[in-house]
């Protein structure tokens, strides 16, 4: 089974292909209804097809571009081969095991992003955290799994981190509450070492590092933790992603994506300077 390599995104491609779909519908004027008695699937199946929620078949996306009136064959050919782009499991799939649903949309959407921008109070990030710092948060999260589930998402943590060193890497923009560096996760020598490596991570240029310090009290994010993801293909809107317990929120509608989009800046705004950030970290680690 083929793989997607790093920086590409079958999770997006079925998003891509899903508005599309959608837009050749409605240009026709057709309801959700007619379109899934013609490939023989319910009006939900439609509705899920064209969120790029489900995998797609080659037959039904042929009949559907011929329903919409799509004859053109280089036009067909584009579409249906985003079919076999859409369908092709990235490299995250082998953990799917390990993985709720809502996660494995997140790392296939993750994949795909080349702005990530993302704010935390509870943690490091886990694109920035160490592999002993990973494994003890997720030790904290799964306390009864064996302890070869636990590396496994360790390692899956770790693989998700390559893409920031790689050509064409994502722009990484990370705000951490203090809150987050000052508390003792695994032990002094865990935090020392995950204290120095976000000073030296921070020197990528393709990273910034804010810290959010207490003296500034309330702030634009005190509903808690969120990232924004953002893609090269201009077509497709921002994807604010916001973690809860057992679950996540997806956010694509502008409506719902500009009060993240405006508490994000003002958390840029009001943090610390890159120069700040390491003035922060060297005292902590002074303090360790």
């Amino acid at each position: 089974m083929s793989m997607d390599p790093p920086g590409t995104g079958s999770t997006v491609r079925r998003i891509m292909l899903g508005a599309s779909l959608r837009r050749l519908r409605e240009e026709k004027g057709l309801p959700r209804e007619v379109a899934g008695f013609h490939i023989r699937a319910s009006e939900s199946k439609i509705s899920r097809m064209e969120l790029g929620r489900v995998g797609f078949k080659t037959r039904d996306v042929e009949d559907l571009l011929t329903l919409y009136g799509v004859l053109d064959d280089a036009e067909r050919r584009g579409l249906l081969e985003m079919v076999r782009e859409a369908n092709t499991p990235g490299w995250w799939h082998k953990y799917g095991d390990l993985l709720p649903n809502w996660f494995t949309t997140y790392v296939g959407l993750e994949e795909a992003a080349n702005v990530i921008r993302t704010y935390e109070v509870q943690f490091v990030p886990g694109l920035l955290q160490t592999a002993a710092y990973a494994r003890t948060v997720i030790r904290l999260g799964y306390p009864d799994v064996p302890e070869a589930d636990i590396e496994r998402r360790v390692h899956m943590r770790m693989q998700r981190q390559e893409r920031l060193t790689k050509r064409d890497s994502p722009r990484l923009w990370a705000v951490i509450d203090e809150a987050a560096l000052k508390r003792p996760i695994g032990g002094r020598e865990i935090m020392r070492e995950q204290l120095q490596h976000l000073l030296e991570v921070a020197s990528l240029p393709n990273i910034t590092i804010q810290v959010m310090p207490f003296r500034f009290g309330m702030h634009a994010a005190e509903g808690g933790a969120f990232s924004i993801l953002r893609f090269p293909e201009s077509d497709l809107s921002d994807v604010v992603y916001v973690e809860q317990l057992w679950g996540a929120l997806y956010l694509d509608k502008r409506e719902d994506i500009d009060p993240y989009l405006t508490a994000m800046e003002q958390l840029c705004v009001e943090s610390t300077t890159p120069g700040g950030t390491a003035e922060i970290l060297g005292d902590l680690l002074r303090e360790i």
